[in-house]
């Protein structure tokens, strides 16, 4: 399927889900003035788990009773919420919610080595090669030289944002592997409830009882990237995956940071080194080698 026969409703919803996943990035660095990384993180999963699950109810989708697919969904949990979200907020203390936004973008990049190491039918071709070490290259120019020299907590939290990224291409797999007969809503439910399993009792545990935020932009972030940017997002995301393909829905990588670069730099007054733009530039770059339609026109 290629970019010309995306159903116009599907560019809406791509359209619609990238700004919703761009402005998350905004919401959860205001939540994070009031509330710790492991506070929010429970709050993004728990809060999200209970409307999936309604929505299953809802649509009297089949719930899976066999043990192993709970326990699947434990380490989807931890691949897919638990790790991810948790190093990307505690990088989101140190770094831009724009450069965040673009490290992000690496998880497409990620997922094609992982998944060749996973799947036999996943080879690294010519093309898949010069995708990845395009975009890697990108990823370097984003971190900068500086960062090489000398290494600091800006370093730490954007290798941090990377593991985080690296982490969702395993989820990718383990997904594709050990849950891919389920429903994506019920599988989504399930994940939620796992990673909810674990950052509860992880966020008690280290940052205490959490109180009640006293800012009103705090409850405001918190609604927002519990339920639109994470519940809400996982239904818009699965229907244009129906509607498009997965590899259509990856499109939303690029459209996403243009959206948190632009909501950082007027609401929070971010700026940008130079750097940054070129490497989105390389990884925007590799991304399309590796969608195929860029390769497919230059050997035409």
């Amino acid at each position: 399927m290629t970019s010309t026969n995306i159903p116009a409703r599907a560019w809406a919803d791509l359209i619609l889900l990238s700004l919703i996943w761009g402005a998350s990035f905004l919401s959860i660095r205001v939540a994070l003035d009031e509330i710790g990384v492991f506070t929010l993180v429970a709050h993004r999963v728990v809060w999200a788990m209970l409307i999936l699950w309604t929505y299953v109810a809802l649509r009297r989708l089949a719930v899976p009773r066999d043990p192993r697919v709970w326990g699947a969904f434990l380490v989807m949990g931890i691949l897919n919420n638990v790790i991810p979200f948790s190093l990307m907020a505690w990088g989101q203390l140190h770094i831009e919610t724009g450069l965040t936004s673009i490290f992000n973008a690496a998880t497409a990049v990620f997922a094609v080595p992982v998944a060749a190491a996973c799947f036999a039918d996943e080879r690294m071709t010519p093309r898949r090669v010069v995708g990845v070490l395009v975009a890697f290259a990108g990823v370097a120019v984003a971190i900068g030289l500086d960062a090489l020299h000398s290494f600091d907590i800006r370093s730490l939290a954007q290798l941090a944002v990377l593991a985080g990224t690296l982490s969702y291409a395993f989820a990718s797999a383990w997904v594709r592997a050990r849950l891919s007969h389920l429903k994506p809503q019920v599988a989504a439910a399930g994940m939620l409830t796992g990673s909810s399993l674990i950052m509860l009792p992880l966020a008690l545990w280290l940052e205490g009882t959490p109180a009640l935020p006293t800012h009103p932009q705090t409850f405001a972030a918190i609604g927002y990237f519990a339920v639109i940017g994470t519940a809400l997002a996982y239904l818009l995301y699965y229907r244009i995956v129906q509607a498009a393909g997965s590899a259509n829905a990856m499109l939303v990588t690029l459209m996403i940071p243009p959206v948190a670069i632009g909501l950082g730099a007027v609401v929070l007054g971010e700026r940008l080194a130079p750097t940054a733009f070129a490497g989105f530039a390389l990884l925007a770059l590799g991304l399309l080698i590796l969608d195929g339609r860029l390769w497919r026109a230059l050997k035409r």
